[in-house]
């Protein structure tokens, strides 16, 4: 590896390892709130060091003829192909439609750099809102939010019940 594709590789790791703040600096807002997005740096930090480098990870005897690896690449498209459409008509379909897609995306990432790196941020999105739904007073909220929800949904059901009264579908006059 030179010292240019060396440097490259930090400079990538520097940016990706920096959280999305929305502009807003991390002293403006509270103190829970700079720990929440410390943890979250933190985590993708790891996960930019520990990630392995963009490119082809077919086997070195195939990468070493051009019409090999070009039909390696061939039938990996096709086959990721295949597992992102089943997922995708699991979508409407029964079934687990979004883990199926992220695994068509898997095989696409052991051959093609974009979808690596589409990998990569999911893999990150996913870890930051993990770390944000951890915290507290986004659980609280959401809990609230739920409960008033419910409440509201309690009330207009009794509402109805209090006007219409319940009448089953098979006694119909």
């Amino acid at each position: 590896m030179s010292a240019e594709s060396d440097e490259q590789g930090k400079g990538v790791a520097a940016t990706a390892s920096q959280p999305a703040t929305g502009g807003v600096t991390a002293s403006a807002r509270g103190g829970r709130e700079e720990t929440a997005h410390k943890g979250i740096a933190e985590a993708a930090e790891s996960t930019a060091e520990e990630e392995p480098q963009l490119g082809s990870r077919a086997p070195e005897f195939i990468q070493r003829s051009r019409t090999l690896h070009v039909s390696w690449q061939v039938g990996v498209f096709v086959v990721g192909l295949a597992v992102v459409g089943a997922g995708a008509a699991m979508l409407v379909l029964p079934g687990p439609g979004w883990l199926v897609i992220f695994a068509g995306m898997a095989i696409w990432a052991t051959e093609f750099v974009w979808a690596q790196i589409v990998l990569r941020w999911t893999k990150r999105k996913v870890t930051e809102a993990a770390h944000r739904a951890l915290d507290p007073r986004v659980r609280r909220r959401n809990i609230i939010l739920t409960v008033v929800g419910l409440v509201v949904a309690a009330a207009l059901l009794a509402v109805y019940v209090w006007k219409f009264g319940i009448v089953m579908p098979w006694d119909i006059d």
